[in-house]
């Protein structure tokens, strides 16, 4: 199936304040909260104790199956307590507190990986703990290891950086352009099947488009894919189909057409850490939002609290209404400025009351805009409507028929409703349902089988 033309049609405000700002560097905060689960998969286990002495890179938490990734103390300083962190996704989940002695004394154990075939690569990527840095948190040794179970013949680099306000990737693209030359020679290294490698950057970057295009103008095998500025640009199955023309099927992963996508930044820490084997503590983050004194892009250690990069800025204008995990799209909100970033923290957005304050919701006028906005072409008033059906089992029957698994939860429906429906929240409700009542389903069948 084929469309033609680019998915993606909603036009958003760009907001890049931030994107002629070099990445600052700020003092490591008095402490640091590290929740075990930073990315998709099983929380990672922790390997240390309350008053244990830590030091930087020094790996603090296992990775406990095979989609999940390990956890490294990003300062130097004493584990002072494992608690329970309520992450913004509702979940509960352990984590470690340390309390930094200022120093940043980097861990005796660190030393660049040797890296010589593609299983060597893989494991060194995987003991790096790096996961997908754009947002998502899919482990990216698990997405390099598919390599082995599929014909992958394209690498996606995804530069898009869609969301209003984000510029840590344009300043990747700028700043660390040898660290990404450096992450793509490694690829065609060690990925030997692999033909194409495609840079997927919207057009209101032309810096990072002119500079990557002038990097990579000898190397046929890299296309630099210059997209229209057109939301949600960097969703994943949006870029394969951009850049490719591939369509990845509902419940398919992108390996299934042929393709991995890794984020831009993503790439750049692959390479710094087959430098240096400094594992993954650290990440630029753009700070900024209609309720921040001086944006900026900041690198910060995993795991500072939130209200250190905003006093890192020089405070807030006015009483923030919100604060946000990511962008105003597909951000999560936080519950205190306490709370900590972690790996797949791109920024922190803070709104003002005026913009966080929520319109009225009035009745679905039927107007079709959320069906128009949706770039998997969607139509999330039928989700509405089986939600509000009396069986559970109509219920599924209709959301699945529907086709609610494609959703992205992008936001674009939420983003253009002139009725202020909150549409992206009943996508996820009805998710939500699907998996409960497979859930049900599976237990019914082993209490039969036990019988």
């Amino acid at each position: 199936m084929f469309w033609f033309g680019f998915l993606g049609n909603t036009h958003i405000p760009h907001r890049k304040n931030t994107a002629g700002m070099a990445a600052e560097k700020i003092a490591p905060p008095g402490e640091v909260l590290l929740p075990m689960s930073q990315h998709i998969g099983a929380p990672a286990t922790p390997i240390v104790k309350v008053g244990d002495e830590v030091k930087v890179g020094q790996k603090i938490a296992e990775a406990s199956g095979y989609v999940s990734s390990p956890i490294y103390a990003s300062v130097s300083g004493k584990v002072s307590k494992i608690e329970s962190y309520l992450r913004p996704d509702g979940r509960t989940v352990p984590a470690i507190r340390i309390v930094s002695d200022g120093e940043m004394t980097l861990s005796d154990d660190i030393t660049p990986p040797e890296v010589n075939d593609l299983e060597s690569l893989v494991r060194a990527v995987r003991e790096s703990g790096l996961v997908g840095l754009g947002g998502a948190g899919f482990p990216t040794a698990v997405k390099l290891e598919g390599v082995k179970k599929a014909k992958i013949d394209t690498v996606i680099i995804n530069g898009a950086e869609c969301e209003p306000y984000i510029t840590s990737d344009t300043r990747t693209m700028l700043e660390e352009s040898d660290l990404i030359k450096e992450g793509i020679d490694t690829l065609k290294k060690y990925l030997p099947d692999v033909r194409s490698f495609i840079f997927g950057i919207e057009k209101n970057k032309p810096e990072c488009i002119k500079k990557l295009k002038e990097l990579f103008a000898l190397d046929e095998a890299v296309r630099v894919a210059t997209l229209p500025s057109l939301y949600p640009q960097g969703g994943e199955k949006v870029i394969i189909y951009n850049t490719t023309m591939r369509v990845v099927p509902e419940g398919k992963l992108p390996s299934d057409v042929g393709c991995i996508v890794m984020n831009v930044t993503s790439l750049a820490f692959m390479a710094k850490y087959l430098k240096t084997g400094i594992p993954l503590v650290e990440r630029s983050i753009t700070v900024d939002g209609s309720a921040i004194k001086n944006p900026k892009n900041l690198v910060a250690p995993i795991g500072t609290p939130i209200r250190a990069l905003i006093e890192a800025v020089g405070g807030l204008t006015e009483e923030g209404g919100k604060v946000i995990f990511g962008g105003p799209m597909m951000g999560q909100a936080a519950c205190s400025l306490d709370e900590p970033i972690t790996k797949t923290t791109g920024a922190i957005t803070a709104l003002s009351i005026k913009e966080s304050t929520e319109p009225p919701v009035t009745d679905c006028i039927h107007c079709g805009r959320c069906v128009e906005a949706c770039p998997v072409f969607l139509n999330p008033t039928v989700f509405s409507h089986a939600l509000g059906l009396e069986g559970k089992d109509e219920r599924v029957a209709r959301l699945e028929e529907a086709k609610l698994g494609l959703c992205m939860e992008c936001g674009c429906c939420s983003y253009v409703c002139p009725a202020n429906r909150p549409l992206v929240q009943n996508n996820r409700i009805g998710k939500a349902e699907i998996r409960e009542y497979k859930a049900h389903l599976i237990e019914l069948a082993k209490a039969k089988e036990g019988r």
